[in-house]
C-alpha cells in the first residue's frame, strides 16, 4: 500500500513508522512535516516531503503527494504557540480542511484522521462514554475546540459525499505518552529555564485528588492505526488504556507526595503563570483535565481486534523515566531538549509560546 501521513516525524507518527516497520507488509511511506528528519531509523524507509499545512497552497501541494495514495493518516497538529491561537487554529482546522479537500481530488481510498479525547463535551468526568457522546469539545480549551471544529469539517464532508468520497476513520485517544517523546513533551511543558531532570525529582505533587483521565501509550496508538488501515475501517474509535489513571498513579510513578489542591484553585495559578509569561502551558489543558470523560474503547477492541499492550501506569512510568534519561529522537520535534538552545531562541526569536517554529 501507498501510505501518506501528515505529521509523521512526531510522537504519534514516530510510533506509527515503529510499528509500520515491524510489520511484513513491504508499504510505500510517504512524510509530510513541516522540517523533514534525517533518514535514519524510523525515518528511513520514508519519502519526506517538506510542506506547512497552515500556508494557503497546502490544498494544491497535498493533492501533488497524495496522488496514487491508498490511505492517508492526517496526524500533523500544533500545540504551540498557545499565544497564537490563530495560528494554531489554520494549522489544525486548516490543515485538516486542506488535506480532507487534497485526499477527495485525489481519490484517495482512506483518511484516518487523528482527533482526540479533547474533542469529547463536559458532562461526564470520571464515566465513561462511546463514540456517540457529543463532539463539541470543552470551550476554555483552543486545542479543545480546534479538535471539534475539525471532526465538525469531516461530518460535512461525509454528509456532502456519503459512499462516494473518501473513507473516513476518526482515532480519539487519551492523553498519548511514550519515552523518546520525553524530550519533545517537555520542550512544549516547561519554561526554558526549567532543567527536565527536575521533573522525576518532585517531591511534592500539588494536584486535584479526583484527577481521572484516560491515557494510552504511542505503540498502542500506532497499532489501531494499523489496523484501521489494514481493515479500511471507517468510523469513530476510542482509545485507551486501562485503568484511568489517577492522581495517586502519578504521585508513585513519580515517587512523590500527592498535596491536594483543588482544580478551582490550579486554574488561576495556571492562567496567571501563562499570562505572566512564567510557564508555557494554557488553562485550557488544565480544563481538559478536569473535565474531559473515560473512553469505552470496545468498539476498537471488537472491530479492529484491538487491546492497549501498556497500561497507563507503565506507559506514564515509559515517558517518566524518558524524562529522566532526557530520551528523544532523530527528529525535529522530538530532537533532544537543550535548556541552552530554548534560552537562546526565547531572546532571539521570541518565547516558545508566541514562535511559530517550537
Amino acid at each position: 500500500m501507498r501510505i501518506v501521513i501528515t505529521g509523521a516525524s512526531g510522537n504519534v507518527g514516530t510510533a506509527l513508522l515503529r510499528r509500520l516497520a515491524g510489520s511484513d507488509a513491504d508499504h510505500d511511506l510517504v512524510g509530510v512535516v513541516r522540517r523533514p528528519p534525517e533518514p535514519v531509523g524510523e525515518y528511513r524507509r520514508v519519502a519526506w516531503h517538506g510542506l506547512d499545512l497552515a500556508k494557503s497552497e497546502a490544498t494544491q501541494q497535498l493533492r501533488a503527494v497524495f496522488d496514487g495514495a491508498d490511505a492517508v493518516v492526517h496526524l500533523a497538529w500544533g500545540f504551540q504557540p498557545t499565544r497564537n491561537t490563530s495560528y494554531l487554529h489554520q494549522t489544525g482546522v486548516g490543515g485538516t480542511a486542506a488535506v480532507v479537500e487534497a485526499a477527495h481530488a485525489a481519490g484517495v481510498g482512506q483518511l484516518v484522521h487523528m482527533s482526540s479525547v479533547g474533542t469529547y463535551a463536559a458532562g461526564s468526568y470520571g464515566r465513561r462514554v462511546d463514540e456517540s457522546w457529543p463532539t463539541t469539545g470543552i470551550p476554555s480549551s483552543p486545542y479543545s475546540r480546534d479538535k471539534s471544529e475539525a471532526e465538525k469539517l469531516l461530518d460535512v464532508y461525509e454528509q456532502k459525499h456519503g459512499a462516494s468520497g473518501v473513507t473516513v476513520a476518526r482515532m480519539r485517544p487519551g492523553f498519548i505518552v511514550q519515552r523518546v517523546a520525553a524530550s519533545g513533551l517537555m520542550r512544549y511543558a516547561l519554561p526554558g529555564y526549567v532543567p527536565m531532570l527536575a521533573v522525576p525529582l518532585l517531591p511534592l505533587l500539588p494536584l486535584d485528588r479526583r484527577l481521572c483521565i484516560p491515557l494510552i501509550h504511542s505503540d498502542d496508538v500506532g497499532d489501531a492505526i494499523v489496523r484501521v488501515v489494514e481493515r479500511r475501517a471507517a468510523g469513530a474509535f476510542n482509545l485507551a488504556a486501562e485503568p484511568p489513571l489517577t492522581r495517586d498513579d502519578v504521585a508513585k510513578v513519580l515517587r512523590a507526595r500527592a498535596i491536594h489542591v483543588p482544580s478551582a484553585l490550579l486554574g488561576p495559578l495556571v492562567d496567571l503563570s501563562w499570562r505572566a509569561r512564567l510557564q508555557p502551558i494554557d488553562r485550557g489543558w488544565l480544563d481538559m483535565a478536569f473535565t474531559v470523560p473515560l473512553l469505552d474503547s470496545s468498539r476498537a477492541q471488537q472491530l479492529l481486534d484491538w487491546s492497549p499492550t501498556w497500561s497507563s501506569v507503565d506507559a506514564l512510568a515509559d515517558v517518566i523515566h524518558g524524562v529522566a534519561q532526557e530520551a528523544h529522537a532523530e527528529s525535529p520535534p522530538l530532537r533532544r531538549r537543550s535548556m541552552l538552545e530554548q534560552l537562546q531562541r526565547d531572546l532571539t526569536e521570541g518565547l516558545l509560546t508566541t514562535r511559530r517554529l517550537p
